[in-house]
């Protein structure tokens, strides 16, 4: 079953004409109808409903009443409206359906309408606005047939009651359809976005556009989908990224360590957390036993730190891998260029904390830790929205130090509250980046888990001796590799929509100088002014090519080259250089070692890896056609 649940002013309908040739049987008093303040459920049940409609009623029931609670709606508008969905099912059931779904709304105690089935109908809706205003929901009878196990985390995630509101530095708690979101209307789209639990891609996003363009990343139609190929370019920005979040996070005192990427199924502990977690496994049979591939590395770390021998002396204790890769078999239409894959590369550290004062002070400390990270990649608050998860009981108790993290980001703040906790954690970040789509993904995080200690049975050592049960830390401080990628390149095509140019940051520019000669005879000039910069651990590159001087500027400036170098007769006498800068559009007369030094104070403090391409324009293949 398909359902748009719209919050309305008021929906009214009139009957105009038979759709079916044997519509239901209406009285005069049914071809039309108007109901005020009202939650309208447009439904449209489908084939694969047949499988189970007892249970596809129940399930519409409790999604309505859900949506009913958090809008406050006493009035409910059942309307057939077969335009939701291609593969409808047979008229007799979806009226018996739609049918059972009024009676038990009523049952329940609302005030409920239902248009008639059957007809065309002309309708006036007056939607009220908010992010809470416009859900689509998607049912499907548990007998229907699975392409993958599903842990019962990610089941009871679709039942879950969200209570959203906005929380604002000053330490305002405002609920989510009264906030005023003038001056913040990128945090309504990601208050939106995550409302709605839509993840469905119905476009290509831009970034997909210009990794293809730029030749950094392409689909791989030899493996499962979600599975990407890297091009020199991309893989030299990709493995930058890598090393710079490994380097900070090391920096700020974890301990680096490797773990398998395949666990087994049936072990208790692994079995256990997988319930807990959701997310959707990869399964891999090896003889009769299955194994299923990581989606993180809680699991091997987890299993690391049971084996150890912890003091109190040495807690806060901080394990830290990059995993290449880590798995999750999203539903094939959430994959999305780089936005969402099922194979990505996870910074992932975990942190023993004997308390939660200790793990409050460390999340805040994490929390600073991956704004730095971003910024870092060029990606400021200014970029990104942050959503905090918590329980109830976690909000009253913690209100000060929640409300803190929203006066360190200078701005409001998205707030998910649960009045029980199901998940293993009790608080939880994100900051997220919305897209050219209005979608939203999530880049850095942190959580506080007070539950795997014990499953796994982690320990540490008291100041008297004795065995206690540690909280942990999750803490992604750049969110998946891939995604930093995706967010950078969307940022790039938010600009050019505002017509600027699009830049790499410069430590990530695949080719940080372009060195074009005017002509043949001066490229011995070209490549003594390369080698230079070469020396300098520049990623310098010759455009030797016989076109014409304008075509080869034009060239360097659609690869977003920032320092184009032109040279000739008077630039070989006077050994200088003439640079434009992609940054501001103008042009520079310089020493080459002005130039050395201006590249190496703006890449200061990131790291680097050579040019992944030959030297010669001319030498270089083409990876895409």
């Amino acid at each position: 079953m398909r359902m748009l649940l719209i919050h309305s002013d008021y929906l009214e309908y009139e009957v105009k004409d038979k759709a079916l040739s044997k519509p239901e049987e209406i009285s005069e008093a049914q071809k039309r109808g108007r109901l005020e303040e009202v939650l309208a459920a447009f439904m449209s049940v489908e084939k694969v409903d047949e499988q189970n409609p007892e249970e596809v009623v129940q399930k519409a029931v409790e999604e309505i009443k859900n949506v009913a609670s958090q809008v406050k709606a006493e009035n409910i508008f059942v309307y057939p409206f077969a335009h939701l969905s291609s593969d409808l099912g047979k008229p007799e059931v979806a009226l018996e359906v739609l049918k059972e779904i009024e009676e038990r709304l009523k049952g329940e105690g609302f005030n409920v309408r239902r248009a008639p089935f059957g007809y065309y109908k002309a309708f006036k809706i007056s939607c009220k606005g908010h992010p809470l205003a416009e859900l689509s929901r998607t049912i499907v009878p548990s007998g229907e047939k699975k392409e993958e196990e599903v842990s019962e985390a990610l089941k009871k995630e679709e039942e879950l009651v969200s209570y959203w509101y906005i929380l604002t530095p000053e330490g305002e708690l405002v609920d989510v359809d009264k906030f005023d979101f003038t001056g913040y209307e990128n945090l309504k789209k990601f208050a939106n976005y995550e409302i709605s639990k839509s993840r469905v891609a119905e476009k290509e996003p831009a970034h997909v556009r210009i990794m293809l363009e730029q030749e950094l990343v392409d689909y791989e139609e030899g493996s499962d989908p979600g599975n990407l190929r890297y091009y020199p370019k991309g893989r030299l920005i990709k493995s930058l990224l890598e090393n710079y979040v490994s380097e900070k996070v090391i920096e700020y005192g974890a301990m680096e360590v490797e773990t398998p990427i395949m666990y087994d199924f049936e072990h208790p502990a692994l079995k256990s957390y997988l319930n807990r977690f959701p997310a959707r496994q990869y399964i891999v049979l090896s003889g009769d036993k299955r194994y299923f591939l990581r989606f993180a590395a809680c699991f091997g770390q987890f299993l690391m730190k049971r084996d150890m021998t912890i003091s109190y002396r040495h807690l806060p204790l901080r394990l830290y891998e990059l995993t290449r890769y880590s798995f999750r078999r999203e539903k094939r239409g959430e994959l999305s260029g780089l936005r969402r894959l099922r194979a990505f590369t996870m910074p992932d550290m975990h942190t023993v904390a004997k308390n939660m004062e200790q793990a409050k002070a460390e999340f805040k400390k994490q929390y600073k830790l991956s704004m730095e990270v971003l910024r870092g990649v060029g990606l400021t608050p200014d970029d990104y929205e942050v959503a905090i998860r918590f329980t109830e009981d976690f909000w009253n108790e913690n209100k000060e130090f929640i409300v803190d993290l929203a006066n360190i980001i200078g701005k409001p703040v998205l707030i998910e509250m649960w009045k029980q906790r199901f998940f293993y954690f009790v608080l939880k970040f994100e900051f997220n980046f919305v897209d050219t789509l209005d979608k939203a993904a999530a880049l850095s995080t942190v959580q506080i888990d007070v539950e795997n200690a014990k499953r796994y049975g982690v320990t540490f050592y008291n100041e008297e001796g004795k065995e206690e049960y540690p909280l942990i830390l999750h803490c992604s401080p750049s969110g998946a590799i891939e995604r930093v990628m995706y967010a950078m390149l969307e940022k790039q095509a938010k600009l050019q929509a505002k017509g600027k140019k699009a830049m790499y940051p410069l430590w990530l520019s695949p080719i940080q100088v372009r060195v074009v000669p005017v002509s043949d005879q001066y490229i011995d000039y070209a490549l003594y002014v390369a080698g230079k910069l070469e020396g300098a651990k520049i990623r310098v590159d010759v455009d030797d090519s016989s076109e014409r001087l304008n075509k080869k500027i034009r060239r360097a400036e659609k690869e977003w080259v920032p320092y184009i170098i032109v040279v000739g007769e008077k630039e070989k006498e006077q050994n200088t250089i003439t640079v434009r800068k992609r940054e501001d559009g103008k042009q520079y007369e310089m020493q080459i070692e002005d130039l050395m030094k201006e590249i190496k104070q703006k890449t200061e403090g990131f790291p680097y890896k050579p040019r992944p391409l030959p030297l010669l324009v001319s030498m270089r293949p083409k990876f895409r056609g």
